[in-house]
């Protein structure tokens, strides 16, 4: 009996880069399971969208290819899944993978900022902060848009408390406009793209896996830390 088709789903961005490390991100994951069917999709930005993609497929796992449990997940994923039996798996984030990641590229620095996409959500919020307080040196926590303290303004700060060095670590899937900005914010070094590590294939797979061992249709709807 074959395996259901992996329907991962990413954001989207209008970066040919982040396109390209998207759509090789799938690759791995397909490489690392020969014969897997992996269909990659997305929320918004780029076509085709998660909502075009499920009324194909009949037996299928949906991954979100997210950093947290945010409106993407409870919302776009969940209403395109809405009446059918796909399940869906927790987000990739907030997980250990990604934070042994961040560390493993995180260079010598006085301060480290944990920059993140922004958002209302208050659990994806917490996930966010959850996250800066695993990673070393008490990292504060700066966002690329919406509300809350912004990247630049963060490492400014640092750097009037007395920071010679300082970086960002960051908290973005993939190359975009989100992920450029983190360039000119200031800081010392800015960590790759997360999907620049083999880890995070690997960890795709494990959350395809989980869901056929626990089986039952799972979408979330809160928060869950993984950390």
């Amino acid at each position: 009996m074959s395996a259901p088709t992996l329907v991962a789903v990413a954001h989207g961005t209008r970066s040919a880069t982040g396109r390209r490390e998207l759509q090789e991100l799938a690759a791995a994951v397909a490489r690392r399971r020969p014969g897997l069917d992996v269909r990659l999709c997305y929320v918004d930005v780029q076509d085709p969208k998660v909502a075009d993609v499920v009324p194909t497929v009949s037996d299928a796992v949906v991954v979100p290819l997210l950093l947290s449990c945010g409106y993407h997940v409870r919302v776009d994923i969940a209403e395109a899944v809405a009446g059918t039996d796909i399940p869906v798996t927790a987000p990739l984030g907030p997980d250990p993978v990604l934070l042994s990641s961040l560390i493993r590229n995180l260079p010598e620095a006085d301060a480290v900022v944990l920059a993140a996409a922004g958002s209302s959500d208050p659990g994806w919020r917490a996930d966010v902060e959850g996250v800066a307080a695993r990673l070393p040196g008490r990292a504060r926590v700066g966002y690329v848009s919406g509300t809350g303290p912004r990247v630049p303004d963060v490492v400014a700060e640092l750097r009037a408390a007395g920071a010679k060095r300082v970086a960002i670590a960051a908290y973005l899937l993939a190359d975009g406009l989100f992920y450029r900005s983190l360039q000119n914010a200031g800081a010392d070094s800015v960590t790759p793209p997360l999907c620049h590590d083999g880890a995070v294939a690997d960890l795709v797979l494990s959350r395809f896996d989980g869901q056929l061992v626990n089986g039952g249709k799972q979408v979330l709807t809160t928060a869950g830390s993984g950390l």
